[in-house]
């Protein structure tokens, strides 16, 4: 089966992206929603896919939509995440937020 534009514009991305990239694979589904493109990586490579705060993954979006329209086909972006796929990373739960302090506020007041 041949590979799709967008099919192939996913794999090539992510691969210059991750540490694995024999790893990479996708999978590709049309219906009548549109097309679905099923991500499949290392599961250490996930945080660089997804990126921090979703960034990465949510530009990759944006430019597969760019790719899509350019076909007059609407394309969605799925990451597989296996089971356990968040060992080793950091939690939600562990993640600080982010503080101003007051000080810092007030300094950039006229």
């Amino acid at each position: 089966m041949e590979m799709e534009q967008d099919q192939q514009f996913v794999e090539y991305v992510v691969k210059a992206l991750v540490d694995h990239p024999e790893d990479v694979r996708t999978e590709r589904v049309v219906d009548e929603m549109g097309v679905l493109i099923t991500l499949h990586l290392n599961p250490e490579d996930m945080g660089q896919v997804i990126g921090r705060m979703g960034q990465t993954a949510k530009a990759l979006r944006t430019l597969l939509r760019v790719v899509g329209a350019k076909h007059k086909a609407r394309v969605n972006l799925k990451i597989y995440e296996p089971e356990g796929s968040h060992k080793g990373g950091r939690s939600h739960a562990e993640a600080a937020p982010v503080q101003e302090s007051a000080d810092s506020i007030d300094e950039f007041k006229l």
